[in-house]
């Protein structure tokens, strides 16, 4: 698709050919990106046209567009749905469309661009642009959410771990808390980990402001973050901490928006997203925080004091459950932060017992958080895994911070576990008369010597992470059925893994369930005993009387035990159970089940219906031990949701291990993709008589 240097090429009259750009994202940056890409090119050269398009796709940017490239182009077209800087363009025609529209209209686009509007200097990047295809797709809140989540997450893990292993090597128990001498490597080690904490909040707020208004954004979006975590500004003790920030970022954002639409004199726009935007949002915002919002968070922590001062003669269950609940609310925010200097403040006078109610509390919530990654694996993204690790490593030194990714990801199930957990483990610590002679927690302050009442102290720690994990994953398992529960078929799931069985009748042995998907559409449908062992035996004479293998393609991840002409699934769960099935018959599916929700969940993400009658299903999961492929072809067509409305009748399946080098997984989708926007290439793969002759016809995708 791109050009050799030299003189402009011309047309076969001796005229300048047409030079067109695209660029093409979609927000997982996988099939869509590249089937738009492939249709474009070919949409332009069969219009005689040059066309270069630049792919932003999950294994990075290829096919990069140069400055040499934008100045000899007559028009650029972004489709995209994701954010993409137009910045570059500037001067040029470009036009911005959604995804979907270079894969089903690039005829139209290629139109289209000739008379589309010159990009301006100060013009914003392209925001967000949604499909119009089926599927269920996030909305911009939580697009946004996630992008200053994503972002903040090293910070956290980076500054926590720094922070907890100088304290560990160079800290020591005195009354005013663990100290690290002055001076010492120990304390600089300490000091780098606490610049990364004072910077995971602003840049929690920064990013979100980014993902909704660009660039202009981030600057009063980090700078409305840092107010809002500097409770001094405002004449509070505590600031407002990461719910302060998602406030900020999402006021910066859409303040930088409405900006943007304020109609100024031509000499202005180009200096307004460098200056005129960022100046006047970042004090319009700042201000606002400090005399407005600012304000009720000083007011609720000079209450909060009160009221726990007149409690401290009640029922030491009732007050450590509410010392728990304050603790895990907002790990660092001034309801958090005033149950921690009420205890604090209570150590000088003889009163340890507070401190120590607290103590427990304290590190329940990374805990809580890295246990639920542990025993629930497949709720979580590989990003959560290791940030569920880190958070554990954490908790053990008493840094709830450890617990903000997932609570700023999913406040709506994880806030009301990690109160429920710190409530817990409070109560428990409070009757018990747990004390704490420094203000600090977790499970260093017991090990150091600053605790009495040790064991009654791990007893209260241990019960409220339980509880912490087991209400988190629930919530979150509930919460993911919830959204899937109007998109899948009904079907029940089906035992899981290749030793699943079904037991036998009348002194039959037990069927394994996997030998053929065939099994699995018996199981669903309610067939009995026996008709599921028939089948089974049938599915194994079948496959027995296959004399050989057909070559390998896919670089070998495809074979023909991998291929079935006929999915009998109608929905999609059902369909992607049965492709899961078909995969197990390679030999390198360890856990059918968890595969299928890997799967399941990433179809959360966004519908991997493709359109054209296509949808590639894809997981990276350790549920397989070696990457494989597998492709299966429904008469009737399933449901998924496709970008065009088509139901799917050409079903690819993707497994990768977690593990797998480089991105596998992510090189077949892309030659998939592209492959299969070759009409020709789909009627073949339809026309195929047997499995044999479908491999002959995959063996062109390389």
């Amino acid at each position: 698709m791109t050009s050799p240097a030299g003189p402009p090429p011309t047309g076969n009259g001796g005229e300048r050919r047409i030079k067109l750009l695209a660029v093409t994202a979609c927000p997982t940056g996988i099939a869509h990106t590249y089937m738009a890409a492939e249709k474009l090119a070919q949409a332009a050269a069969s219009r005689d046209i040059e066309m270069k398009v630049e792919t932003q796709g999950s294994i990075g940017v290829e096919n990069a567009l140069d400055d040499n490239d934008v100045s000899t182009a007559d028009g650029i077209i972004v489709a995209a749905d994701k954010d993409v800087d137009l910045s570059r363009f500037a001067g040029k025609r470009v036009l911005t469309v959604g995804v979907a529209e270079g894969i089903h209209h690039p005829e139209r686009l290629i139109e289209r661009v000739r008379s589309a509007p010159v990009h301006q200097p100060d013009g914003a990047a392209a925001g967000p642009v949604a499909s119009d295809g089926g599927g269920k797709e996030r909305g911009a809140v939580y697009k946004a959410l996630m992008n200053g989540v994503s972002y903040m997450i090293p910070f956290v893990v980076v500054g926590g771990l720094l922070i907890a292993v100088s304290l560990a090597l160079g800290g020591h128990a005195t009354a005013k808390g663990y100290v690290i001498p002055e001076g010492t490597f120990w304390a600089h080690v300490n000091a780098i980990g606490g610049i990364g904490f004072q910077l995971m909040i602003p840049v929690l707020s920064g990013y979100i402001a980014y993902a909704i208004a660009d660039r202009p954004a981030l600057v009063p979006g980090m700078i409305g973050g840092w107010i809002a975590n500097t409770g001094a500004l405002y004449g509070s003790k505590a600031g407002a901490g990461f719910i302060g920030a998602i406030v900020t970022g999402f006021l910066a954002g859409y303040l930088v928006l409405w900006i943007k639409k304020v109609r100024v004199p031509k000499f202005v726009q180009p200096v307004m997203p460098i200056i005129v935007i960022p100046i006047v949002a970042t004090t319009a915002l700042g201000l606002f925080f400090i005399y407005v919002i600012g304000k009720p968070i000083s007011w609720v922590f000079e209450h909060l004091t009160s009221w726990l001062g007149g409690m401290t003669g009640s029922s030491a269950v009732l007050l450590g459950a509410i010392l728990g609940l304050m603790i895990a609310f907002d790990m660092g925010g001034p309801v958090n932060k005033t149950a921690f200097l009420f205890g604090a403040g209570l150590i000088a006078s003889g009163n340890q017992t507070v401190m120590g109610m607290c103590a427990a509390a304290i590190p329940v919530m990374p805990l809580g958080q890295g246990l639920a990654t542990l025993i629930r694996r497949r709720l979580y993204s590989e990003q959560e895994r290791e940030t569920g690790l880190a958070a554990l490593f954490m908790g053990c030194f008493g840094i709830s911070e450890g617990a903000i990714p997932f609570a700023a990801a999913r406040p709506a199930q994880v806030i009301p576990a990690n109160m429920l957990g710190g409530a817990v483990a409070g109560a428990i610590a409070g009757p018990a008369g747990v004390k704490d002679a420094v203000p600090h927690g977790g499970p260093i302050v017991a090990v150091l010597g600053a605790v009495s009442g040790v064991p009654m102290f791990f007893v209260a720690v241990v019960i409220g992470t339980v509880v912490t994990a087991l209400t988190t994953v629930t919530l979150v398992d509930v919460a993911g059925r919830r959204s899937r529960s109007g998109s899948v078929g009904g079907a029940e799931p089906v035992p899981a893994g290749a030793g699943a069985v079904v037991p036998g009748q009348a002194g039959r042995e037990p069927v394994a369930v996997g030998v053929a998907p065939a099994v699995v559409g018996a199981v669903e449908h309610g067939s009995s005993a026996e008709e599921v062992a028939a089948e089974a035996d049938a599915s194994l004479a079948t496959e027995a009387a296959v004399p050989g293998e057909a070559p390998e393609v896919l670089s070998g991840h495809l074979t023909e035990r991998t291929v079935r002409t006929d999915l009998a699934a109608d929905g999609k769960e059902a369909a992607i159970r049965e492709m899961a099935q078909l995969l197990s018959r390679s030999g390198r599916v360890a856990d059918v089940e968890e595969l299928v929700a890997v799967a399941l969940r990433r179809e959360e993400q966004g519908t991997t219906g493709l359109g054209e009658e296509i949808a590639i299903p894809h997981a990276k999961t350790d549920a397989v031990t070696a990457p494989v492929v597998g492709f299966a072809r429904s008469a009737r067509g399933v449901e998924w949701g496709s970008l065009d409305g088509t139901k799917a009748r050409l079903v690819f399946m993707i497994a990768v291990p977690e593990a797998a080098a480089g991105d596998e997984h992510l090189r077949i989708l892309a030659l998939l993709s592209r492959k299969l926007m070759d009409p020709g290439f789909r009627e073949r793969l339809l026309a195929a008589a047997d499995e044999r002759a479908v491999l002959d016809v995959l063996g062109e995708v390389g």
